[in-house]
């Protein structure tokens, strides 16, 4: 009996080491068996929706198979941050997200229910977003001074608005460097704030130009600047913040990257990073993304995961500078 019992466990021990090693590879071999959600903390509209449903699209067809775009905005990204925090770590939840949520926020609530760094496993960069400064179509201003003229002259009775945290930087520091005495109203969503903006119940915003490209095309609304240091590629012809009121070291942009849960396992994220950068390298899907406002960012897990911690720590000084506090 115990010999039989002995030959047992040594057949199990014997089968059992070679399954558990070949789970990480045997997860890259048959990933993904079921359809894929990606997360984002944006509305319909918003230029990181645009982005993730041109991306999520092109890796249905690389896997052929289902990656289903899921949009929970609300709490400044955390809402969605929180449920792909809380999902198991098997490549089935992903969250497709900006700088609205890993470099931003940590800044602007003293207690926030994920950690950016811990709480993630970066698969690849997607996407970078230039932002424009933008005013109604009939508003006076048609430059960035003539707009900082017309905000001083109507101090306390202006108005500016804001979708999540990470637009509302730029916004307050604008307002705070050049005395402006203009209020913030935050929105849900950036196609909301455009739409008061073009109501003309507030008078400027920062937003991205993917999001705002419809109105801009139909003049309804009027962009004066960008707000990186350089002028980009896809709008040359409008000069810089920085350039128009001597503001030398105003530059912000937003990036958009695919994350997974913690502790994903390797082979799944090599798996989805190299489908990524391979979607994200081809011409074809570079002049989509050139004509929708998004500038293609391909990088490894490694390579993203080193740029997120470099830019939490660039945003806490640009929070700082533009005299925001903590809630």
């Amino acid at each position: 009996m115990r010999r039989s019992q002995f030959i047992r466990s040594s057949i199990l021990a014997a089968v059992a080491g070679p399954v558990g090693w070949c789970a990480p590879a045997c997860a890259d071999d048959t990933y993904p068996s079921k359809p894929v959600r990606i997360v984002i903390g944006f509305a319909p509209g918003s230029g990181t929706d645009v982005t993730t449903r041109m991306v999520a699209q092109e890796l249905q067809k690389s896997f052929n198979q289902a990656f289903v775009v899921e949009n929970r905005p609300g709490a400044a990204v955390q809402i969605a941050a929180n449920l792909v925090k809380s999902a198991a770590p098997d490549g089935y939840t992903l969250l497709l997200t900006s700088n609205s949520s890993h470099s931003v926020n940590p800044h602007l609530f003293k207690t926030l229910s994920y950690d950016p760094i811990a709480d993630f496993t970066p698969i690849g960069g997607v996407a970078l977003l230039p932002w424009v400064v933008v005013v109604n179509s009939d508003h006076p201003a048609k430059t960035m001074p003539e707009l900082i003229s017309w905000l001083r002259a109507n101090k306390g009775k202006s108005f500016f608005g804001y979708s999540g945290s990470v637009f509302r930087v730029p916004a307050e520091l604008l307002n705070r460097t050049l005395q402006l005495g203009a209020t913030g109203v935050p929105f849900k969503s950036s196609p909301d704030a455009m739409t008061e903006l073009m109501a003309g119940r507030i008078h400027f915003m920062v937003v991205d130009l993917a999001a705002s490209q419809p109105h801009l095309l139909s003049k309804r609304l009027r962009p004066l600047a960008v707000a990186s240091s350089k002028r980009s590629a896809l709008a040359p012809q409008l000069p810089t913040v920085a350039e128009t009121l001597a503001l030398p070291d105003f530059d912000m942009a937003s990036w958009t990257g695919l994350f997974g849960p913690a502790n994903m396992p390797k082979p799944i994220v090599d798996k989805l990073s190299a489908a990524l950068v391979t979607i994200l390298e081809r011409p074809d899907m570079r002049q989509r993304m050139l004509a929708a406002n998004l500038e293609p960012m391909p990088s490894d897990p490694t390579a993203f995961g080193n740029m997120v911690k470099v830019q939490l720590k660039s945003w806490g000084i640009k929070v700082k500078d533009a005299g925001i506090e903590p809630e």
